[in-house]
């Protein structure tokens, strides 16, 4: 059994998924496409990468306070994250979490400890994350 990685719980709730690791902060407005949950910034390292379903985990937002709208809409479409994990809260994030209302944990440097594609289980009660190692 995998060890549990600490952080600080954002939204309570449970989800499990594969990780989707961006390795730069996503733009709320313009930064995906709700309606594919696709990745549509043109210079993101992850451009053309599916968010739906996953446990999106990113260092952070960037941008207009675009992202509660966004991700509402994709939450509405299905294609939404099921969870997310980020290193630094902001305003913008924060926003787009109330609204999204999925697990939520904040407060921890995934750098190394969570590869795309990796299975991820998200405590945002607890504040915690199992991962289990993909292949």
């Amino acid at each position: 059994m995998p060890e549990p990685l600490y952080g600080t719980g954002v939204v309570a709730g449970r989800a499990s998924g594969p990780a989707l690791v961006c390795t730069a902060p996503v733009s709320g407005w313009g930064g995906i496409d709700p309606r594919t949950g696709t990745i549509v910034e043109s210079r993101h390292p992850q451009h053309g990468h599916s968010v739906a379903g996953t446990v999106l985990v990113l260092p952070g937002a960037k941008g207009s306070s675009g992202w509660s709208g966004q991700f509402h809409l994709a939450k509405l479409q299905g294609t939404a994250p099921c969870a997310i994990v980020f290193t630094r809260m902001n305003s913008k994030l924060a926003l787009g979490l109330v609204v999204l209302r999925v697990p939520a944990v904040t407060g921890l440097d995934t750098t190394g400890t969570i590869r795309t594609g990796d299975l991820v289980e998200v405590d945002g009660t607890a504040g915690t994350l199992l991962v289990r190692r993909k292949g």
